[in-house]
């Protein structure tokens, strides 16, 4: 399958998982380390709107900056947009491998994205991976500490866009309602699939 590439001024939805569907984060110091990856490789050329690291998947929003915010090397054609994206995984694959003395490759195939043209489907995208770790019976997305939910009810500093997600959703209040009310919707249509 051939993957458009990334272009500047458009959300996409980025997400991939484990080789044979294999955990990628497989002890608890991976999720901190794989997020300090995304903010020292991907914070000169996105801007990210939610995430959520589960034991063998992962799932992004984000925005590929504006053409004039781009790094130099990239406005001027020395590197692709997906450069920073490649030495992310490259990275965390070498040292989970070195740490679990693997070798080979971590991640199915090539980075998955879908790009995101509506501002329903940003928003439907952003309740979907902030609810995930509940929808894969984890744990209660409202207390898992590896997604952005959290995130956005604190006042302590981040990269994520807190101002424009809890903006799109209409305030905070609005926002933790819309979770609740997919989640409970996830849960009811989990139930009647037992039935």
């Amino acid at each position: 399958m051939k993957y458009e590439p990334f272009r500047p001024g458009v959300f996409y939805h980025v997400y991939n998982r484990g080789n044979n569907k294999e955990n990628i984060f497989i002890k608890v110091c991976n999720y901190p380390y794989f997020l300090g990856l995304i903010k020292k490789h991907l914070s000169s050329v996105v801007e990210i709107y939610a995430y959520c690291l589960l034991p063998n998947h992962f799932h992004l929003i984000l925005k590929v900056k504006e053409e004039n915010e781009l790094p130099e090397k990239i406005k001027l054609g020395k590197q692709k947009i997906h450069q920073p994206f490649s030495n992310l995984f490259n990275a965390y694959t070498k040292a989970v491998n070195k740490q679990n003395n693997r070798s080979g490759s971590l991640f199915q195939e090539h980075l998955k994205r879908i790009s995101i043209g509506e501002e329903r489907y940003l928003k439907n995208l952003i309740l979907y991976v902030n609810t995930n770790s509940s929808h894969h019976a984890i744990e209660d997305y409202r207390v898992y500490r590896y997604s952005s939910y959290n995130s956005f009810l604190s006042e302590q500093l981040t990269l994520l866009k807190r101002d424009e997600v809890l903006d799109l959703f209409g305030g905070i209040e609005n926002y933790i309602y819309l979770h609740e009310t997919k989640n409970k919707q996830l849960e009811e249509n989990q139930n009647l699939m037992l039935e």
